[in-house]
């Protein structure tokens, strides 16, 4: 049986200076499941205007479920501004309030969460009180959650933010992330203490933690650890890549592969979108598999 997995959040059109893309990290991640053919539920809003249209055709067209995608009246479709001057490090300016700010608790899709396996969450669509409540409601329905530490400036506050970790089983972030919100709470020393300290502070089964072009790591509440040295790539632009990193992830995870194998697999996605422009460029795994055995990319 094919896992069920329900994502919650933005979707938005990231702008770059010569186009504009479908995105939004939580729809990013949900495309990516279901390229690997697993059965997702994306929960969001659009506005009820051109954009919006736009987008919903978009998932539609890359068989993306959109029956719990709103549409709202009262606000537009989310924009985020993307600067792509440096392509290690993508910065946004994200549209505020907008669509995705007023989702709407929907005791169906609290259902659709209840009988997923797992249950994806991020930091930006909790920056405002309507979709921050719906999605405090619906972390009460799922089985094991999955919190996406997405930090985007001025888009979070510490509490909003210790508050969504207090739900999670796993937690990815990357390492500027673990260095800040580490110290919130204690001395950072180095990523492995951070890691250790924020799963026992916050009782995670798992933590995974992103190195950019120097792979990820992960650490489980049992004490186990797993290093992956990533793959070397021509970057484009990282838009993206912690997105396509986390979808492989899950998706390996949630098809039985071992922590190494889906760590390997992940770090190998996030590379190989990396490499493109944008963060869905076509591909599908037999890609990503060619790509880890190639030597050229290592």
């Amino acid at each position: 049986m094919t896992p069920k997995l329900t994502v919650f959040g933005e979707v938005l059109w990231d702008v770059l200076p010569d186009a504009r893309l479908a995105g939004g990290a939580t729809m990013n991640v949900a495309a990516h499941l279901q390229r690997y053919g697993m059965d997702v539920s994306f929960i969001s809003r659009v506005g009820h205007d051109e954009l919006g249209a736009e987008l919903l055709a978009f998932m539609a067209q890359h068989g993306l479920d959109t029956q719990w995608v709103q549409t709202g009246e009262t606000h537009l479709t989310g924009i985020a501004k993307a600067n792509v001057s440096d392509s290690n490090e993508v910065t946004y300016k994200i549209l505020h309030p907008v669509a995705w700010d007023y989702i709407q608790f929907d005791a169906a899709a609290g259902q659709r969460i209840a009988d997923s396996g797992f249950f994806v969450y991020g930091t930006l669509a909790a920056r405002d009180r309507t979709s921050r409540d719906t999605l405090l409601r619906y972390l009460a329905y799922a089985r094991v959650r999955i919190f996406d530490v997405n930090l985007r400036p001025p888009h979070y506050t510490r509490e909003q933010v210790l508050e969504l970790l207090g739900f999670a089983n796993i937690v990815k972030m990357n390492e500027h992330e673990i260095r800040e919100v580490t110290g919130w709470l204690t001395p950072f020393e180095n990523e492995k203490q951070a890691m250790a300290f924020l799963i026992d502070h916050f009782k995670l089964d798992m933590l995974v933690l992103t190195r950019g072009a120097e792979g990820a790591m992960v650490l489980t509440g049992t004490g186990e650890f797993h290093r992956h040295a990533g793959f070397t790539v021509e970057v484009a632009d990282t838009i993206g890549s912690g997105d396509a990193f986390l979808g492989a992830f899950l998706y390996q995870t949630a098809t039985g592969h071992s922590i190494s194998d889906s760590l390997e697999f992940a770090c190998a996605a996030g590379a190989f979108v990396a490499g493109k422009a944008g963060a869905l460029p076509a591909f599908g795994e037999t890609d990503i598999q060619e790509f880890i055995h190639a030597p050229i990319v290592h």
